[in-house]
């Protein structure tokens, strides 16, 4: 199989606003839009990811298909990196593999990644990278309705 990271097109938001409608996928990743139905909150959000030259943010294919996002970007000073996975491939090592390829291309360091407690899932995607949990934070998780425990994790070298 052939992974590779491209950058997002247009023609990929339908299928991205698909999959971050999921019921499973949004209580899973919790931080997420307000109303995950809203296409122009969704489009409006797109729009200024993309026309920020700070976000590294990548569409990845395997043999070919879009199969999940990737993404490095800055809050308060820290970078971060996120992923979504089409719910229908969960299980597969994709998230992995995709950020695996997008720490080659992000020279920050550390850069960070934070998971809901509870989503063992993506823990161990970050851990499977060199991420490694240095602390706790909580917040508001709009894909909950509730504030939840939110695990933070590092990435130095």
């Amino acid at each position: 199989m052939v992974t590779v990271l491209r950058p997002e097109r247009d023609d990929d938001h339908d299928v991205l606003f698909a999959w971050q409608r999921d019921p499973a996928a949004v209580r899973m990743a919790a931080f997420t839009r307000e109303d995950p139905d809203d296409r122009a909150a969704f489009d409006a959000h797109q729009h200024r990811i993309r026309s920020d030259p700070a976000v590294r943010h990548r569409a990845v294919e395997r043999d070919g298909v879009l199969v999940p996002t990737v993404a490095a970007f800055t809050v308060e000073g820290e970078r971060e990196v996120t992923y979504w996975v089409d719910p229908g491939r969960w299980g597969e090592g994709i998230a992995a593999e995709a950020l695996r390829l997008l720490l080659l291309e992000e020279p920050a360091r550390p850069v960070f990644g934070r998971v809901v407690a509870d989503n063992v899932r993506s823990r161990t995607v970050l851990e499977r990278n060199g991420f490694r949990v240095v602390g706790e934070d909580s917040g508001w998780a709009a894909g909950r309705g509730a504030e939840v425990r939110e695990l933070v994790l590092r990435l130095d070298a």
